[in-house]
C-alpha cells in the first residue's frame, strides 16, 4: 500500500466517521473535528488543485502554515501526487523562509492569510510576500483563509479554498518507490546554512508508525495529544504521520501553553479527554513556575502516558510532570531523537512490563537501534558508567537519506567523523545499569526551547552589523528555555555604540533574519576575543565564563592574550549584575 493509502484510504474503508484530527484552535472551546472521510476529501481536492496548478511528481512544495487541518491536508496531498513537501515553521522570518524556498528550488508556496497564536494575529501572508520577492523561482502561492481578514493578493496568488471547491473529491495516489523523497525538513547546522534533510517514503512511515504505537502504547480509540508545531520533525512524525498511519485521533494544537492562562494544556486535556500528552521540557519548566493550582483545577484522569521531547528534561521538571500532572499514575517517556533520525530512538518504553523509569533519562534503545559510545580518538567504549559521543552503529528505517542537493555535506556531518557509524552530534552517559542519559550537543549548536540553532547562523547575522568587527555566540544554561544565546562582540575601531544600543539593534536584526526565538539574552561588547596563537576563537573559554566557571578554564597554553580573558570575565559580571537589577 502506498504512503497516502496507509494514512487515509485504508482507514476510510474500515471506519470513515472516526475522528482523524481534532483542531484545537487558538481560542479554547472552539475545537473542530475532522473525520477520516473528510480528511481524505480535503486531501484529494487539494491534490487535484496542485496538479491543475502544474505541480508534478518530485516537485518541492513549501508549506508555511500554523497547525490546522489544511496544513495536514497539504502535506498529505503532496504525498498523494508524489510531490515533496517542505514545511517551514510559521515563526521563521521572511529571510529564513526565502533561504529555504530557494534551497529547495520550490515553485509553489502554500500559506494562510493570517495566523492566530496566543491571542495575537500574525501576518503570515505578508511574510510570504516579502520572502517571494527574493525567490524568482516561485510561480504560485496558494492562500488559505484562516481569518476573515482580506489580504492583498498578487498575480502569483490564488485562494486555496476557492480553488479546491472546483476540484473532484477523488485523486488517485501516485505510484512511488519506497526510497523516493517524501519530504524535506530544514534544521540548523554548525555552518551558517540550514540543511534540508531528506526523508523517504516507506522507511520513514514504518518507523513513525511503530514508534508511535510502542513508545506510547497507543490503543485504538485513544486521543493522542502532541503539542508540537507541524513545522518541526515532532509535528511531522507524532502529530501527523505516526498517528494517522495507525488510524488514530490526533490533536493539532494552534495556541500556546499560557493562552488564555497557564491552565491551557490541562483544560484542553480535560475537554478533549486526551490519553497521551507529548510536550516539551521548556513548556513544562515555564508552567512549573505558575504553581500546581493551574494543573489541579482540571480533570486529568483521561491521561495514561506523558512524553517529553526536544531536549533533555531536568529532574525538577520531570518530577513535577510525573507527580503533579500525571498524579504518579502515568509513565513519563523522555524520548531522544532528532530531525535526522525520523522518529524516537531512545526512550524508557517499550520495555518489560513495569520496568523501572528513572527521572530525566531516555534509558532504552528502541527496536533495531544500536547505540555506541565513542571517545574522541574514535575508539568504541564498551563498558558502562562512561561518557562519549553518541553514535548509531547500524542503519534504521527512519534515518534521513541525504541533505537535499548536498550529499557531500551529509557524509561529512554524519558519516565521516566516526567511519562505520552515524554520528548524532550529541554526548551521552551510559549508566552502570546500561541506561542512556543524554548530556547535550558536542558541536556548535544550541538548543533554545527545543529549537536547534547553529551559532554560526547567529554570528553570520551579527557580523553583518556595520559596527561589528567580529563576534562569538555561545549557549549557556537557561532555567526556562534550557539554553539561551550569549553574544560576544568586538566593535570596529571607529564605533561609538553603547552596549545597550548595540544589543537592541542586534536583537531586532536576529529576529528579522532568523526568528524571534533566536534573540540573545545577553550581548557583551569586549575589546578582544580569546584566541589561540593561530587565530582560532577559544569558544570553550567563553563557555566557561558564561557558565560562571571562570576558575575552570583548563589548559590555556595556546591562548595568545591572557588579559583579554580577564577583561571578559569582569565585563560578564557587570552585564549579568546590570540585567538582574533592571
Amino acid at each position: 500500500l502506498s504512503f497516502p493509502v496507509n494514512c487515509l484510504d485504508r482507514h476510510v474503508h474500515v471506519a470513515p466517521d472516526k475522528v482523524a484530527l481534532i483542531w484545537e484552535k487558538d481560542e479554547p472551546g472552539e475545537e473542530v473535528q475532522i473525520t477520516y472521510r473528510e480528511l481524505l476529501e480535503l486531501t484529494c481536492r487539494l491534490g487535484n488543485t496542485l496538479k491543475r496548478q502544474g505541480v508534478k511528481q518530485g516537485d518541492r512544495v513549501t508549506i508555511y502554515m500554523p497547525p490546522c487541518p489544511l496544513a495536514v491536508a497539504s502535506m498529505l496531498a503532496c504525498a498523494r501526487i508524489g510531490a515533496v513537501h517542505a514545511v517551514v515553521f510559521a515563526g521563521f522570518s521572511a529571510e529564513s523562509l526565502a533561504d529555504r524556498i530557494r534551497d529547495a528550488q520550490s515553485e509553489t508556496v502554500i500559506t494562510v492569510n493570517q495566523g492566530l497564536r496566543g491571542g495575537k494575529v500574525i501576518e503570515l501572508k505578508k511574510t510570504v510576500d516579502q520572502a517571494v520577492k527574493q525567490c524568482p523561482g516561485v510561480k504560485r502561492v496558494l492562500v488559505s483563509m484562516r481569518t476573515d481578514s482580506k489580504v492583498p493578493l498578487t498575480a502569483l496568488d490564488a485562494l486555496l479554498e476557492e480553488e479546491m471547491m472546483k476540484e473532484d473529491a477523488c485523486c488517485e495516489p501516485a505510484t512511488m518507490d519506497s526510497e523516493d523523497m517524501l519530504f524535506l525538513l530544514y534544521t540548523s547546522g554548525s555552518t551558517g546554512k540550514p540543511k534540508g534533510l531528506v526523508h523517504s517514503q516507506a522507511g520513514y512511515l514504518l518507523f513513525a508508525a511503530l514508534t508511535h504505537k510502542y513508545v506510547f502504547d497507543y490503543q485504538d480509540r485513544d486521543i493522542f495529544g502532541c503539542m508540537a508545531d507541524i513545522g518541526w520533525i515532532t509535528g511531522h512524525t507524532y502529530v501527523v504521520y505516526g498517528p494517522l498511519c495507525n488510524g488514530g485521533t490526533t490533536v493539532l494544537f494552534e495556541s500556546t501553553p499560557v493562552h488564555p492562562n497557564p491552565g491551557r494544556y490541562w483544560e484542553t486535556v480535560e475537554r478533549l479527554k486526551i490519553n497521551h500528552f507529548y510536550g516539551a521540557p521548556t513548556a513544562l519548566r515555564l508552567l512549573l513556575r505558575y504553581g500546581d493550582e493551574w494543573v489541579k483545577k482540571y480533570d486529568r484522569s483521561s491521561l495514561r502516558v506523558l512524553g517529553s521531547v526536544g531536549e533533555p528534561i531536568n529532574k525538577e521538571a520531570w518530577e513535577w510532570y510525573f507527580r503533579v500532572v500525571g498524579e504518579t499514575r502515568c509513565p513519563v517517556v523522555d524520548t531522544w531523537w532528532q530531525t535526522e533520525t525520523g522518529g524516537i530512538c531512545i526512550s524508557p518504553r517499550p520495555s518489560n512490563p513495569g520496568a523501572e523509569i528513572l527521572p530525566g533519562m531516555a534509558m532504552r534503545p528502541f527496536f533495531g537501534i544500536s547505540p555506541s559510545l565513542l571517545d574522541d580518538k574514535g575508539n568504541v567504549l564498551l563498558e558502562n558508567n562512561i561518557s562519549g559521543a553518541l553514535c548509531i552503529s547500524q542503519a534504521w528505517p527512519g534515518m534521513a537519506r541525504t541533505i537535499y542537493n548536498d550529499h557531500k555535506r551529509f557524509l561529512e556531518t554524519y558519516l565521516t567523523p566516526y567511519p562505520g557509524f552515524f554520528f548524532t552530534g550529541d554526548g551521552v552517559y551510559r549508566t552502570s545499569e546500561g541506561y542512556y542519559q543524554l548530556t547535550g550537543r558536542l558541536d556548535d549548536i544550541i538548543n533554545i526551547s527545543g529549537h536547534r540553532l547553529g551559532t554560526a547562523e547567529v554570528e553570520d547575522v551579527v557580523n553583518h552589523h556595520a559596527a561589528v568587527a567580529e563576534s562569538a555566540v555561545i549557549g549557556y544554561p537557561h532555567e526556562i528555555k534550557g539554553e539561551g544565546a550569549y553574544v560576544f562582540v568586538v566593535l570596529k575601531k571607529d564605533s561609538s555604540y553603547t552596549q545597550e544600543a548595540l544589543a537592541a539593534e542586534l536583537r531586532e536584526l536576529i529576529s528579522k533574519k532568523i526568528a524571534k526565538y533566536a534573540c540573545p539574552e545577553y550581548v557583551q561588547v569586549t575589546h578582544r576575543l580569546p584566541k589561540t596563537r593561530s587565530g582560532k576563537i577559544m569558544r570553550r573559554v567563553l563557555r566557561k565564563i558564561v557558565e560562571d566557571k571562570a576558575s575552570e578554564l583548563g589548559d590555556l597554553t595556546t591562548l595568545d592574550d591572557h588579559e583579554a580573558v580577564q577583561q571578559i570575565i569582569e565585563g560578564h559580571k557587570r552585564l549579568v549584575e546590570g540585567q538582574k537589577n533592571c
